[in-house]
């Protein structure tokens, strides 16, 4: 009778050992893994960025860096950041510099690369981030400004932040 009830509990255990060998086998040489990305579009200050996040696989020794390459929707050269890897946080997020002539339902390139200590890429990720709205949506100046958000005073009589002949960025035709 006690050998019949002992045949469930090693069974479980062999489960465990074996999912447990399947999950350390398949992270091996993968660093980080992609988390969540986005456009994000600040309305008061009237600006877009990429923003993409990733979990790490494994433990980091604080010497790593991410250079990430973002397609430009201007049309321009790609955007480069380089940023440090900081080993103790639980996510990376890499954003871009200020975005312009973001287009709906078009996806744009980003690569990362993950520099060892030596400067070695030692994980390439590749992948297309799509936004789900139109850059239009902005309005064409920060509606507050300064350390404690006052209003910006050029946008007086605007509170929707549009102004009237204000130039447009020069953004390539829509595809």
């Amino acid at each position: 009778m006690a050998r019949k009830s002992l045949l469930p509990v090693i069974g479980l255990l062999l489960a465990g050992v074996a999912l447990g060998a399947c999950r350390d086998e398949g992270g091996k040489g993968e660093y980080f893994a992609i988390s969540g990305k986005l456009f994000e579009f600040n309305y008061r200050l009237a600006k877009a960025t990429y923003i993409v996040t990733l979990n790490p696989m494994q433990p980091m020794d604080g010497r790593q860096v991410a250079v990430v390459t973002f397609e430009d929707p201007a049309g321009g050269e790609p955007l480069v950041i380089r940023q440090k890897i900081w080993p103790r946080l639980s996510h990376v997020t890499l954003e871009s510099p200020p975005l312009t002539c973001v287009v709906k339902d078009k996806p744009y390139v980003v690569s990362i690369s993950i520099e060892g200590a030596d400067g070695s890429v030692v994980q390439k990720i590749d992948t297309t981030i799509t936004s789900s709205l139109d850059q239009s949506i902005l309005p064409d100046r920060a509606l507050v400004v300064g350390p404690v958000y006052e209003l910006n005073k050029d946008l007086a009589g605007h509170p929707d932040g549009r102004l009237p002949d204000q130039p447009k960025a020069d953004c390539p035709a829509k595809v």
